[in-house]
């Protein structure tokens, strides 16, 4: 790997602890690569490990958001932050998860239009007043949540994930991290010709 796709060094496989490249296995068995962010993070080991443990626990741990909500809050944000990686990476992730590219493409550009619940449409509201605006957030906020019918336990896990997203953002963009190319095609459908379609 070349340093363009960041701008710092790449570490070698051989410079790396046992548990970092046992942590690109799972990526490897199930997309065919590892992606860039685990590559890049590994630079400095224990704290990729420990970020991907927070990560894994907020993504995909104990939650009454189901895993495609967690990401579409992931793609607001990125979205909202202008972070070429994880829009690519979690726009994947979501079309994967739904199983509907239209709809992940549709949440990516105006998520008020998408065919997903005003109660979610709610909690992508909360999660971009926070990404842009957080000095304006008030109790009022979390207040309409609950009208949505979230439960506090909710709230926090919404909250948490778009700030997940936006420190994920500003390493990803503070350091020149391009995402893999093989994103463009995860989780939409193949033609004929083999090449992934964008509908």
């Amino acid at each position: 790997m070349t340093g363009r796709a960041t701008w710092l060094r790449v570490p070698g496989e051989a410079e790396l602890p046992s548990e970092v490249l046992e942590l690109w296995q799972p990526s490897l068995e199930k997309l065919g690569f590892v992606p860039n962010v685990l590559r890049f993070y590994a630079l400095r080991p224990s704290r990729l490990l420990a970020w991907n443990a927070h990560y894994d626990e907020a993504m995909k741990g104990d939650s009454t958001l189901t895993k495609a909500e967690r990401e579409m809050i992931a793609v607001v944000v990125s979205v909202a932050n202008s972070c070429a990686y994880c829009i690519a990476a979690h726009s994947a992730a979501l079309r994967k998860l739904t199983k509907d590219p239209p709809l992940a493409d549709q949440i990516a550009a105006d998520y008020a239009q998408a065919g997903i619940s005003d109660r979610m449409k709610r909690a992508l509201d909360y999660a971009l007043k926070l990404t842009r605006s957080p000095d304006a957030m008030a109790e009022a906020d979390v207040q309409r949540l609950r009208a949505a019918g979230w439960t506090d336990e909710d709230v926090m896990d919404i909250t948490e994930v778009t700030a997940l997203f936006n420190f994920s953002n500003r390493m990803a963009s503070g350091l020149g991290w391009q995402p893999n190319a093989e994103y463009e095609a995860l989780g939409r459908p193949v033609s004929p010709a083999g090449r992934a379609t964008l509908s």
